[in-house]
Order: C-alpha cells, then structure tokens, then sequence
C-alpha cells in the first residue's frame, strides 16, 4: 500500500512538500533506506534556493528529508530556464542528494502558477521537458499547478481545454512511467470529477492543505473524498490566520 507522508510548515520554510513512498523508501532518486513512515520535504525556491546546490546542504541543516527541485523560471520563454538539462550540474544534484541521505521527491512546474498552462501554446512541449528530466533523475513525481489564470473556481469556462490538455500530459506521463500531480482550488468532490474527466492514473492530486483550510472545508473528510488512489503528494501550506 502507497504511504503518503504528510509535512508540516514551519517559520523559516514557509512552506513544506510531503513526498509519498513505497515501503518506507525515499525518493527514487537515492537509494537511502529510511525509517520513519512520514518525511518532510522542502521546495527549493520557498527556501530562496531554486536550482541552487546549496539548497540540499540547507535542507539537511534545518533536518528535513529532501528536496523538491523546480524547473527554472518560465517568464514569457518557449519552456522553462532549467540549468538541469547540463549532465554535469545534474549529476551534482544527485551526487549531493545521496552524499546527504536526501531525497528528491519531485520536480517542479512553478511557472505555471502565474502562467496559463490553458493558453500557453508551449506547454506540451514544458510538460514535455520535465518530463525527460524526471527520467534522467529517476524522479517519479511532477507537480503542476493550475495557478492563478487556470483557477477552475474562478475561471471555469477553461476547463474543457485543461482537461484536454492534462489528458494529453496524462499519456506523456505514462509513457515515461510517471506521475503527475496537479493542484486545484476545487474542493475534494469535484476535483474527483475532474479527474475522472481526465482518465488517466499518471495524473493525480497534488493536494494542498491551504486549499481546504482558506475555504471553510473539513480537511481530513477532503483527504478521504480523494483517497489514497488519487493522491501522489501533499502540499503542506497554511496561512497566517491557521496554524496546522
């Protein structure tokens, strides 16, 4: 049975990944055996490290589990600013992920907060491009999501092309056997729905606790409506008006 493992905010992150495993293992970017059943995982542009080296030894240092590494920035480019296309510089990643009993329990597709991945006509392609990069990592999990300008609560006239477009990055997952996960501010029901619109087991829930806490909705009753078939990752955030 998949684990999910559950992290926590603190004062200094800002905001925590939680990463998921099978038999207590870390990310399959390491081979380090791990014990404890949950890990905390810290994104690495919240700890003002995007893409930086430094961000695993800083990891370890505040006694988190690993890092989630995101993909460069995206401005108005084709596809993401990502340094890790250079072999060399990927393999220090690695290299330091496994010299510090690190795990890297996913990438990042943080340009599409700000960005349309509904309009963007590039986006196969930046899909596309984290998608190699989590097979050159042996990373198993991509996190994408549908930010402020594909707000399906706000904008739901979008969602006929987003579900066309996640089952199109669905089959490009599955062909490399990965997953990714996508972040809504739907609530639990209908985001069922909409992944069952989608059809596909490589695209999943990327849950986030804020979601359900800055909407009024009961939080573990959102985790049980998606259930652990549907969940690949955790996004532990919180506001200052909540504390977790």
């Amino acid at each position: 049975m998949k684990t999910f493992l559950l992290g926590v905010t603190s004062l200094i992150l800002a905001a925590a990944i939680a990463f998921a495993g099978e038999s207590n293992s870390i990310a399959p970017s390491t081979n380090v055996a791990v014990h404890p059943r949950y890990q905390i995982a810290v994104c690495d542009w919240m700890i003002l490290k995007r893409q930086k080296l430094g961000a695993f030894q800083l990891a370890k240092d505040i006694g988190a589990d690993g890092v989630e590494v995101d993909m460069g920035s995206l401005g108005q480019c084709d596809t993401f600013e990502n340094q890790l296309t250079n072999a060399v510089l990927r393999q220090q990643f690695l290299d330091k992920a496994h010299d510090l009993g690190l795990g890297i329990p996913s990438l990042v597709m943080s340009g599409f907060y700000g960005q349309s991945f509904a309009e963007r006509p590039t986006a196969p392609r930046m899909v596309q491009d984290c998608v190699d990069l989590m097979k050159q990592m042996n990373v198993k999990i991509a996190f994408l999501p549908l930010g402020v300008k594909c707000d399906l609560t706000k904008f739901p006239e979008l969602r006929p092309v987003i579900v066309e477009r996640l089952k199109a990055a669905g089959k490009q997952a599955e062909a490399a056997g990965v997953v990714i996960g996508i972040e809504t501010s739907l609530s639990a029901a209908v985001e069922v729905k909409l992944l069952d619109d989608i059809g596909s087991p490589a695209i999943k829930s990327y849950f986030n606790f804020a979601n359900a806490i800055q909407n009024g909705r009961d939080l573990t009753a959102e985790l049980r409506t998606l259930g652990k078939d549907r969940l690949c990752q955790i996004h532990c955030t919180d506001g200052d008006e909540a504390w977790l």
